[in-house]
């Protein structure tokens, strides 16, 4: 006798059959679990949402806002996919359950408005530029000192009092796009590439991607880097709005498409990037894909093996650093070797290894700003873990997860990505403060400011 879709566990509704079949309720994904870290709560675990998902498709349990609330404390970092035991595809339940809680019935006013202004303005970065101009006398200043120990920003909520504390200083680069289309490799010729800018970080961190052009670059490969690229749709897809999604991604391909001449990939410098283009095939379906194969900078240069050329101009680095893997990196993108082996490329440098390196710092797209108590509960928790290597600075390959570990370090620690440390070593970029502190010189005519 054929089950009815009503009693199939294979026939959760709108979700991939079967993904959940597996899930024997062992609970090796508890420790694992960020949210089920700091609420301690059955429901805020993957295995109690399976559990939400089986009542509700039989029947049992309505999809209302309070249970919505426990899939919204799911921060979709997938630590729990890699320690399933049983094979259990919860990255498949979550990311098909998100669109289900966009609902209008499920969230307060407040809470959709505020996420509807942020995915209004942060897949923008003209639009963020604009929203960030008033700011530029305010952040990185006394003034903001100020204003944080007054209390002063806690008056406008909990939502905008995370965004205040994760503004970092803003520097010129911040407004304006200044690499240009084409950046030819400076020794010998190995290959073609172009680089997503991304849209957060190409406005709070664009040192990354000066660090990151130059160290191909000097590895013998030609950047080219589309003027008119956007968003690729990653802030949006971890929200469960496909529509937005799509268009971001489609407009995205076009734009790298539209490069004349070969490429032999399309790099990512920020991993929950490259974790949402490495999922185009699904989100755009039929329509038109990158006409190379997308790969994280790191994966790209592991496999392709730093330059004997660059090796040679690498100088002593005589310091700690403590890894820390971003969620759509080791768990999303299973990542984790690459970016320790170049960075053992450099002379002196001691890498020191955190005690919880799978667990999410907290950041997970707009998850800091939208579920402020947890995720700054996160970011003490992997601050201190990250404090107690006795490293002097985290080597950090996605913006979110950067900028949630400076404001939960302090001065305990600098965070810089990897394409930073091998680009400063190299001699081809400054880190003020590491590099005084370190000896590093700077090669004549190729280095510029932070």
């Amino acid at each position: 006798m054929t089950e009815s879709p009503a009693t199939s566990p294979t026939a959760l509704p709108g979700l991939p059959p079967g993904a959940a079949d597996p899930c024997v309720h062992c609970g090796f994904c508890l420790p694992t679990c960020a949210s089920y870290r700091v609420l301690a709560s059955e429901m805020d675990s993957p295995r109690g949402r399976i559990h939400a998902l089986r009542a509700i498709e039989a029947g049992e349990l309505e999809l209302d806002a309070t249970v919505a609330s426990h899939f919204d404390t799911c921060l979709g970092c997938y630590a729990c996919v890699s320690a399933c035991p049983s094979g259990v595809r919860y990255d498949q339940l979550i990311e098909a359950t998100r669109p289900k809680l966009n609902q209008a019935n499920l969230r307060s006013s407040w809470q959709i408005s505020f996420r509807q202004l942020l995915l209004q303005v942060l897949p923008y970065p003209s639009r963020l530029r604009a929203l960030l101009q008033p700011l530029r006398a305010y952040s990185g200043t006394p003034l903001q000192t100020l204003a944080r120990r007054s209390g002063l920003t806690r008056l406008f909520g909990p939502g905008i009092e995370a965004m205040e504390q994760l503004l970092p200083p803003l520097s010129a680069e911040t407004f304006n796009d200044c690499l240009p289309l084409i950046n030819p490799a400076t020794s010998p010729y190995r290959g073609r590439v172009a680089l997503l800018l991304g849209c957060v970080q190409r406005c709070f961190d664009p040192s990354v991607s000066t660090a990151t052009v130059r160290v191909l670059q000097a590895n013998g490969f030609e950047v080219v880097i589309p003027q008119d690229q956007g968003c690729c749709g990653a802030v949006s897809h971890h929200q469960g709005e496909l529509e937005l999604t799509r268009q971001l991604a489609a407009d995205l391909v076009a734009s790298m498409n539209s490069i004349e001449g070969d490429l032999d990939a399309v790099l990512v410098a920020a991993s929950g990037c490259g974790h949402t283009m490495k999922a185009y095939g699904e989100i755009l379906g039929d329509q038109e894909q990158f006409k190379a194969p997308v790969q994280d900078v790191q994966e790209f240069l592991a496999d392709q093996g730093l330059s004997d050329d660059f090796r040679d101009r690498l100088q002593a680095l005589p310091t700690t650093v403590a890894m820390h893997d971003a969620c759509h990196m080791i768990h999303g993108q299973g990542i984790q070797a690459q970016p320790r082996q170049l960075l053992r490329a450099i002379p002196e440098i001691q890498l020191r290894e955190a005690m919880e390196a799978g667990v999410c710092c907290g950041s997970a797209g707009i998850y800091n700003l939208v579920q402020p108590d947890e995720a700054a509960e996160l970011g003490r928790i992997k601050a201190n873990d990250l404090t107690q290597t006795g490293a002097s600075v985290v080597a950090s390959a996605n913006i979110g997860c950067t900028l949630q570990l400076r404001h939960h370090l302090g001065e305990r620690a600098q965070v810089h990505h990897p394409m930073e440390l091998l680009s400063a070593s190299a001699g081809l970029h400054q880190l003020p403060g590491l590099q005084e502190r370190v000896g590093l010189t700077e090669i004549a005519g190729e280095g510029q400011d932070r």
